[in-house]
């Protein structure tokens, strides 16, 4: 019965309006997390609304080389 609970949650969060999901997020360079971004980070999307936030860095990744 619990597993059952488990996916209505889950189906419901994957059918709302504003959610892109995480393949979206990591496509465009964020992260999914919970609650909130950390320091350092924005909420760009969400993953999985309200719950699951899309977080990006403020400054752009830089490499060495």
């Amino acid at each position: 019965m619990g597993i059952l609970v488990l996916v209505f949650i889950f189906i419901s969060m994957a059918q709302h309006g504003d959610a892109h999901g995480p393949d979206s997020c990591n496509h465009g360079g964020g992260l999914c997390r919970v609650g909130s971004c950390i320091s350092g980070e924005y909420l760009a999307q969400y993953c999985f609304e309200p719950i699951i936030l899309c977080c990006k860095n403020l400054s752009p990744a830089t490499t060495e080389s």
